[in-house]
């Protein structure tokens, strides 16, 4: 790699830390081995080596994003903390090639006592912006971060999301080259971390990244390679799809060796009248499990919050406005609950500033890392029977589905509304964050989503015919 294509190199760097098991050890330390070296005494340390990394080496490339995975207490945030220099390596080098600009733990670089404001002030200033610089995108840093008037507060009032929205505000307006984050995303809220995604997406376009994440799912939808940190030295580098695994396979393996050593727990079953009722032809087109998960505390609760248009989240609505989106029950009354796995219908409402022809609405729910979980688009279904809206006229669209099960977690419902056909259309509104959904309960999903099953299917099967082997006929 030549030196005008990487972005970061890391060469056998390692971190040691001195523990001390008393205060008492620590001035014998600072005290006793000048003493013995004038008194002519053998050298003694009273302390013992910790290394929280050690002969760590890596390179990054400009444009590529790297993904930083292990347990706690495996060196992640304090390699992120060497990388920007807020930390000094004991052994190794690390070289940087452009701006870097890290949002690390909650509160770094921000000075408690000073306002919202001056702490955007003096922190661009440190990632190396001019104030004239620093004051010509204020404006749109304050609307990033979105917290009102806290903004001249001083910031030792924030809460841990406040002080993530303001300092992840001021990092989208410095220009970076390198972009580090450090868990930070795990305490915003979902229309914040969503707002965030986006971002990081389309950063990573022309930028380089070093995420570091508990979250496999993100490193592996996010970063192109995976550095898996075990007890401070590399386990294991290369993609993200393969060291995630193999972190994935290790982690499970360490708990269920620890869930052998657990006393077993009695699980409640259902009684065979119960499951022949469940599936009677009239109740084929529900799972058979869905009156015991309902009945139980795996019911997937799923809270909806009310529709808000949001400025800073959307785009267009010059020729016509989404007004409305809502989850329907099977009554057409709005719900601000509803549970997994039952028939839902999503209605989105708008109207037409200007005539509009073959109208498109769609939806989409994503999760909190702003991966697509699951939607449509009414084209499909009506391409045969286009309509055509006047200018000022109401129109609207509905999709009735059967809501999947959801692992908890929050989630948003996305909404646009376009012109034209599927292949060639013109988007005339689009809001990011229509509605927030949050699954307070983790029902069966093993995936991003849950699907309800028709039937689930259990027996033993007839063994497969042993063909006849070749030439046995003419044996006598």
């Amino acid at each position: 790699m030549s030196s005008s294509d990487f972005a970061v190199r890391v060469q056998e760097v390692g971190k040691c830390y001195h523990i001390y098991d008393t205060p008492r050890d620590r001035l014998k330390q600072f005290m006793l081995p000048r003493m013995r070296r004038l008194a002519g005494l053998g050298h003694k340390d009273y302390y013992r080596d910790f290394w929280a990394l050690r002969d760590v080496s890596f390179e990054l490339r400009r444009g590529e994003a790297i993904g930083i995975i292990g347990r706690n207490g495996s060196g992640k945030s304090t390699l992120l903390q060497v990388l920007c220099g807020t930390l000094s390596p004991t052994t190794g080098t690390v070289e940087t090639s452009g701006r870097v600009a890290a949002l690390l733990e909650l509160g770094a670089g921000f000075n408690p006592e000073f306002t919202g404001r001056e702490n955007v002030y003096m922190n661009a200033a440190l990632l190396g912006l001019s104030r004239e610089q620093v004051e010509a995108r204020f404006d749109s840093i304050a609307a990033f971060a979105d917290i009102g008037d806290f903004l001249e507060q001083p910031v030792k009032m924030y809460s841990s999301g406040m002080f993530v929205r303001l300092a992840f505000a001021v990092i989208a307006h410095v220009d970076a080259e390198i972009l580090v984050i450090d868990e930070a995303l795990a305490v915003g809220d979902a229309l914040f971390v969503q707002k965030c995604m986006r971002f990081i997406r389309k950063f990573r376009e022309q930028g380089t990244l070093l995420y570091v994440s508990h979250d496999s799912a993100s490193v592996m939808n996010i970063c192109d390679r995976a550095i898996w940190l075990q007890s401070g030295r590399v386990q294991q580098q290369g993609s993200a799809k393969e060291v995630c695994e193999a972190y994935l396979e290790d982690l499970f393996s360490a708990l269920d060796a620890q869930a052998q050593k657990q006393p077993a727990v009695a699980v409640e079953t259902i009684d065979a009248e119960r499951i022949e009722r469940l599936r009677q032809p009239g109740l084929a087109w529900r799972d058979q499990r869905a009156d015991f998960l309902n009945a139980s505390n795996l019911r997937n609760d799923l809270e909806v919050f009310r529709f808000e248009e949001r400025k800073d989240a959307e785009f267009g609505g010059k020729d016509a406005t989404i007004t409305n989106a809502r989850l329907l029950d099977s009554n057409g009354e709005p719900l601000s609950w509803v549970v997994g796995g039952e028939r839902v219908t999503m209605r989105i409402e708008a109207q037409a500033h200007v005539p509009v022809r073959s109208p498109i609405f769609g939806f989409m729910l994503r999760d909190r890392l702003g991966q697509n979980v699951f939607g449509d688009n009414s084209y499909l279904a009506w391409q045969g029977k286009p309509l055509h809206v006047k200018a000022g006229a109401s129109f609207g669209a509905e999709f009735e589905f059967y809501m999947p099960w959801l692992a908890q977690g929050d989630y948003v419902f996305q909404v646009a509304l376009a012109e034209g056909t599927q292949a060639d259309h013109r988007q005339l509104h689009w809001i990011h964050d229509a509605i927030v959904v949050r699954a307070h309960h983790d029902a069966i999903a093993t995936g991003l989503i849950g699907i309800p099953m028709i039937d689930i299917r259990l027996g033993m099967t007839e063994p497969a015919p042993v063909a006849a082997e070749a030439g046995a006929g003419e044996r006598s």
